[in-house]
């Protein structure tokens, strides 16, 4: 018997979008327990429906997909949110990946990539590649030069010197293959060093470590890879 997909819960402000998605997800054997038309109706049944995926639009009235994905996550609960966006390169993306979120999507993609996404995400993985992800620390750096509260707080004192690099290389957007070639490791060793470092800091996946690694100092924009 196959697995059941994961339970999806959309929130967009406009009805097309949120019908859309709920027929390409549930097309593909996806459960869409639930739509919101604003961001406060999004947190209240994430709490009580608990979906699996949210499917968050960044612009909502009444409460903004932002702090929307903030309060959600405070919850405790386990899902995972994907922002959707206009541009690619919203800085409230950025702060959305600090706050938690797994990635983003841009509203125009494809189904299949739609469906592909929320199922990637259920699995615990972001859906940013690290390379990505640093493309938009670093757009959203470059927008802020004034310094700026961190958007994401964590100690780096309770990593060891090499759970300390490894941080860093995943920063500069360098995947567990590419880390174990670099530090001579097995893939193996890397898995066990990252999984290490998102128990001590509390982080979500790669997505939220690119992030901590800029705001703490440990990599800067134009560092090599």
């Amino acid at each position: 018997m196959s697995t059941p997909g994961p339970r999806v819960l959309v929130a967009d402000d406009q009805e097309l979008v949120r019908t859309g998605f709920r027929l390409i997800l549930t097309s593909r054997g996806l459960d869409v327990v639930g739509e919101a038309a604003d961001g406060a109706e999004a947190v209240d049944l994430a709490r009580r429906l608990r979906p699996d995926v949210v499917l968050m639009d960044i612009r909502m009235p009444v409460l903004d997909g932002l702090e929307a994905t903030r309060r959600i996550l405070a919850l405790g609960s386990t899902c995972r949110v994907i922002m959707l966006t206009t541009f690619d390169l919203d800085a409230y993306v950025y702060d959305a990946l600090a706050a938690g979120a797994s990635g983003f999507l841009l509203k125009d993609v494809t189904p299949a990539h739609l469906a592909a996404a929320v199922r990637l995400v259920d699995t615990g993985d972001a859906l940013l590649a690290p390379s990505i992800t640093r493309r938009l620390v670093e757009s959203h750096a470059a927008r802020t030069p004034v310094p700026r509260v961190p958007a994401v707080h964590r100690d780096l004192a309770v990593l060891t010197p090499r759970e300390r690099e490894v941080l860093g290389l995943v920063g500069r957007g360098l995947s567990n293959a590419e880390l174990a070639a670099r530090l001579t490791l097995s893939e193996a060793t890397v898995k066990t060093h990252v999984a290490r470092i998102f128990a001590k800091l509390a982080l979500r996946d790669r997505a939220q470590a690119v992030v901590l690694a800029y705001e703490t100092g440990l990599v800067s924009a134009g560092d090599p890879r």
